[in-house]
């Protein structure tokens, strides 16, 4: 249920309360609850226990997620564009042999 500019959502992120606002409290709480499994998952590699390191190492896990998405995203519509070249030299070159007869 979407909610109005100003109110606020209440999420647990690494066993600390924050008070956040947006517009949909579902997706904000889908995304407060994938930083907290991001950074208990680099808690449990057992590297450190400084929050604020663990914030910043889930936050580079999630910039690499994000990077490899779109660089995938890139490479769909890269290869959507080369099928589409490819369908027109096809369709160009059927054309050209029912005008020909070949």
């Amino acid at each position: 249920m979407d909610e109005a500019p100003g109110e606020y959502v209440t999420v647990q992120i690494y066993d600390q309360t924050y008070h956040l606002s947006g517009q949909d409290s579902e997706h904000i709480r889908a995304l407060a609850a994938l930083v907290d499994a991001k950074m208990r998952a680099v808690a449990a590699q057992g590297r450190t226990v400084d929050s604020l390191r663990v914030a910043v190492l889930a936050a580079l896990n999630l910039a690499d997620e994000l990077s490899q998405l779109t660089e995938g995203g890139s490479a769909v519509r890269t290869g959507q564009a080369r099928a589409i070249t490819l369908r027109s030299l096809l369709d160009e070159v059927l054309e050209d042999e029912r005008r020909t007869g070949s």
